[in-house]
């Protein structure tokens, strides 16, 4: 007798991401996941998921990943087994350094099959160990819908990461009796989400901010993470704190505010590694102490105490010991701390007290801006960042990798959850891919690519991505015909021997590269073309590139030199607005 309730491996697994909120996969097929893009294809046809076919399966998992960094939700992607699987590596890593939310589902061999060697037979659980937050090989086919439940559950929660589901092909084929499993029935014993605030952490950080005469809040992507960008800007206010950020933070506050230092570290603010370097009060939240962002470590905010609030046990007294540490979401520890503080019937802050210590960041904002070069000879990379920030401020934006990337962190003014950048791993081709999964997220939304000519030519190939389904993606190729980061580093550390870091060789003609994806292309050449290519850039509806041909030997300033102090700045030299626009706000 027929029983309706028999379903295939392939379906439950679709049902069960379908269930757990999942609205596009982004993927690439291959032999050993036909079952399950089989099982897709009808569930496209009712119109209740849609798949993104990407041109390489490195590009599916940077849309995954910018698509999950935009909206704070899980991103999801698929590929077959072997080399499909082993693709998805570099952009596994980038998510996992990160701590972007994403489920990743790859095929396998027949479970027979597993361990012999087969044709397309990798160990992906095996590989992967180091950068997945858990991982799962389907062996039984009931398990399905518990493990996807699981699986978002896990990528999700705590600390977010990427989470690993591996799927024998014959798993997909197998017919058994199906049930979904909801995500509320999870119970996983051995994982456990910290949180170990508590009243008496109120008191000591109220205590030493009222003890401060020199804070400075220091800000990362745990706070992006948990939305706790208003919640920041409340303190900063009520306590007249002056904040900075990591390249993952920003966004967190606005960098046109008097209080805004901008981002911190190798290629910071001038005034912001000052500020870290002199504050007597380092208020940490949701960072990790990276090594680009700290300099010399023993010298990082070494007059300073520190708080140091993270979801993460593990980050906490792992490169700076605080003197208070505190396990827990930015957001629930901070709308504790102020509800704390607003309870408090007698207790009122002196900002006079800070005053000194805001009027010295005013005096380094003064004399060492961030300035845009306008010189009538070249065209420079941050006037044409500038122009686009004051034209764009609501744009999403994405990044590559290399000197424009810095470039665009210090000019570029953005919205919480509107920059997306591989920041920990620093992978050059993510800029491309990453903006397909934000602009599928926000179809009317204006997102821009900002990639360099190296960065943008690792994964060009998702062009057709951007082709086949009309994504209005706006591209700008910062184009110095270098690999302009390593050719920097080349000139300033390397006696000036640029070994095979320039790209002019065998590039492509940007444009009739657009032209043969049927997107439409422009060039800028000339500072007196600004306002008329740029206009034309980003008023058209449709995916266009932009082909920005700038200074060759232009290098990226302030920079903090390998084993350096924050306040050791390499190109740091008081302003004296010659050849230069008048200085930003920030």
């Amino acid at each position: 007798m027929y029983n309706s309730n028999l379903k295939t491996g392939a379906f439950a697994l679709i049902d069960s991401l379908v269930k757990n909120g999942t609205s596009y996969i982004f993927g690439y097929p291959g032999g050993a996941i036909l079952p399950i893009y089989d099982e897709l294809f009808h569930w496209e046809k009712e119109k209740k998921i849609q798949h993104i076919l990407c041109r390489h399966e490195q590009g599916a998992i940077h849309a995954a990943d910018g698509y999950a960094r935009a909206t704070g939700d899980i991103g999801v992607c698929f590929a077959t087994s072997g080399p499909g699987a082993t693709n998805l590596v570099t952009g596994i890593a980038t998510a996992y350094m990160d701590s972007i939310p994403l489920v990743i589902i790859t095929g396998q061999v027949a479970r027979s099959f597993i361990g012999t060697d087969a044709f397309q037979e990798v160990d992906i659980f095996g590989i992967t160990l180091p950068i997945v937050k858990h991982s799962y090989v389907v062996r039984d086919p009931k398990e399905i819908s518990k493990i996807v439940a699981e699986a978002f559950y896990i990528s999700k929660n705590g600390r977010p990461g990427p989470v690993l589901i591996d799927f024998p092909k014959d798993v997909g084929l197998e017919k058994f009796l199906y049930s979904f499993f909801p995500v509320n029935k999870i119970d996983l014993h051995s994982y456990s989400l910290f949180n170990f605030f508590k009243e008496e952490h109120c008191k000591k950080v109220l205590d030493l901010i009222s003890s401060s005469i020199q804070p400075l809040l220091y800000v990362g992507g745990g706070a992006i993470t948990s939305s706790a960008s208003s919640l920041i800007c409340q303190i900063s206010s009520k306590f007249a704190i002056p904040v900075t950020t990591t390249l993952m933070g920003k966004g967190v506050v606005n960098e046109n505010d008097s209080l805004s230092l901008g981002m911190l570290g190798m290629h910071g603010t001038a005034y912001a590694n000052f500020a870290v370097s002199e504050c007597d009060l380092l208020i940490a939240l949701g960072v990790r102490f990276d090594d680009r962002v700290t300099g010399k470590l023993d010298e990082f905010a070494c007059n300073a105490q520190v708080i140091h609030v993270d979801i993460d046990p593990a980050e906490l007294s792992k490169n700076r010991v605080p003197q208070v540490a505190i396990v827990g979401d930015v957001n629930v520890v901070l709308k504790t701390f102020l509800t704390y503080v607003n309870s408090l019937k007698n207790f009122s802050f002196n900002m006079e007290q800070t005053l000194p210590w805001r009027k010295k960041i005013f005096l380094w904002k003064s004399q060492y801006p961030l300035l845009v070069p306008k010189n009538a000879h070249f065209l420079s990379a941050q006037e044409i960042l500038h122009y686009i920030s004051l034209n764009m401020p609501q744009a999403y934006i994405t990044t590559d990798v290399g000197q424009h990337q810095m470039w665009a962190a210090q000019f570029l003014n953005v919205l919480p959850r509107h920059w997306m950048s591989s920041s920990g791993l620093g992978t050059m081709g993510y800029g491309l891919p990453a903006a397909i999964g934000v602009q599928i997220a926000y179809i009317n939304e204006c997102v821009i690519c900002i990639s360099g000519d190296a960065s943008f030519q690792m994964n060009l190939q998702e062009l057709a991505t951007i082709s086949q389904y009309n994504l209005p993606i706006k591209i700008v190729i910062i184009n110095n015909k270098w690999q302009g980061m390593v050719r920097q580093w080349q000139q300033a550390f390397y006696g000036e021997r640029y070994s095979h870091s320039n790209m002019e060789k065998g590039s492509p003609d940007f444009l009739k590269l657009a032209q043969s994806f049927s997107i439409l292309g422009l060039e800028l050449e000339f500072r007196r073309d600004i306002d008329r290519i740029l206009g034309v850039f980003l008023n058209y509806k449709g995916p266009v590139i932009l082909d920005c041909k700038v200074k060759e030997e232009e290098n990226c300033y302030p920079m903090v030199a390998p084993g350096k102090s924050n306040a050791q700045m390499l190109g740091v030299t008081k302003s004296t607005l010659k050849d230069f626009s008048e200085p930003l706000v920030k």
